[in-house]
């Protein structure tokens, strides 16, 4: 399989300028993996190590059981079976649609490069427009032509450094949805860089995120975002109510009543994970936390209701979805449903 395996990975640019700090990151052959983090977290940089552009400073990088980088070991990028998507496409602009998806394939015959050029676009929606050239495409297009060039040589490995930044929102998911259909279709495995958390929780099979160049957490789109390791992962993949909380097995005392854990948690103070889509609005007289709604914004598909609650110093974020109900200065009630995840 192409799994890729990555080993205290090291850079720095400077002696006060660590940019990755023994990163560890193992991403199963023919998966679909995000890297999402802040601004200088390292994603461009691992990035650009795993390509070959950068050479690290110390551990190794290993595709498909074949090491690329390591001590005293640096393969050159074009040696390394990697496809890239850069951002906006990156076409050559004097080449047509097809010589564009042709252009890695070395050591083909006309006849098999055609053939091979032929399948890769239709692979991405686009057969029948390789005599085409880029400045006639829209972005969207580019997009996925510029996957096609970076599949066609058949790469262990395919990287996509935040590839869908320059598209508009009503375009962008189209496009990423048909972008993952073409990946999984052709088995490679795929990295994509994004500082997006939406993008990374709707499009990967598994989402590491980065913190000063290290992984904090890598698991399931599903569990980063249901059971953060820490306050700070909540917080930077979505929206998080965090709450001060006692806890006494698998039951926490919050300034929003008494909330169930995932898990046992043990006897010990600490801070509580909610997600705004956690808390309900209720009747003021009903519930044991009430408040008053200081800010109402509305999406169309839900609302975000923000509440200053009583005997709690910060305001709370509350998601509903269809009509909002309520204004800003009206008294609410909250109720907490499911379980929340506590972190000491």
């Amino acid at each position: 399989m192409n799994d890729l395996r990555i080993e205290a990975l090291t850079k720095a640019y400077g002696p006060d300028a660590t940019v990755l700090n023994s990163l560890e990151l193992t991403v199963p052959g023919g998966s679909f993996a995000a890297v999402l983090g802040p601004s200088g977290c390292g994603k461009t940089t691992l990035l650009r190590i795993i390509a070959g552009f950068l050479r690290a400073d110390a551990g190794t990088v290993t595709v498909g059981g074949h090491t690329l980088s390591g001590p005293g070991l640096h393969l050159p990028p074009e040696r390394r079976r990697i496809g890239i998507v850069p951002q906006e496409g990156a076409l050559f602009p004097h080449l047509s649609v097809a010589r564009n998806v042709s252009f890695g394939l070395t050591g083909l015959d006309r006849g098999a490069r055609r053939r091979r050029t032929d399948e890769m676009l239709e692979l991405v929606g686009l057969a029948g427009y390789g005599n085409r050239m880029p400045h006639e495409l829209s972005g969207g297009q580019q997009q996925r032509i510029a996957v096609a060039r970076a599949l066609a040589p058949k790469p262990q490995l395919v990287l996509l450094d935040e590839p869908f930044n320059a598209l508009d929102s009503a375009l962008r998911a189209g496009v990423r949805a048909d972008v993952r259909a073409a990946l999984r279709a052709s088995g490679a495995t795929a990295v994509l860089v994004t500082h997006d958390q939406q993008e990374a929780l709707s499009t990967a099979d598994l989402v590491a995120v980065v913190r000063d160049g290290r992984v904090a957490q890598c698991d399931t789109p599903q569990e980063v975002y249901g059971r953060p390791t820490n306050p700070w992962v909540a917080s930077f993949v979505g929206d998080a109510v965090l709450l001060p909380a006692s806890a006494q097995d698998a039951t926490a005392t919050t300034p929003l009543g008494k909330v169930a854990l995932a898990g046992p948690a043990g006897t010990h103070a600490g801070t509580v994970l909610l997600r705004p889509e956690q808390l309900r609005l209720t009747e003021p007289a009903s519930p044991a936390a009430r408040g008053t709604v200081v800010d109402v914004c509305f999406y169309g598909h839900d609302a975000m209701i923000t509440v200053d609650v009583e005997g709690l110093d910060m305001p709370v974020d509350v998601r509903t979805a269809g009509p909002v109900a309520v204004r800003p200065g009206e008294q609410v009630g909250i109720r907490v449903t499911g379980e929340a995840t506590m972190h000491p």
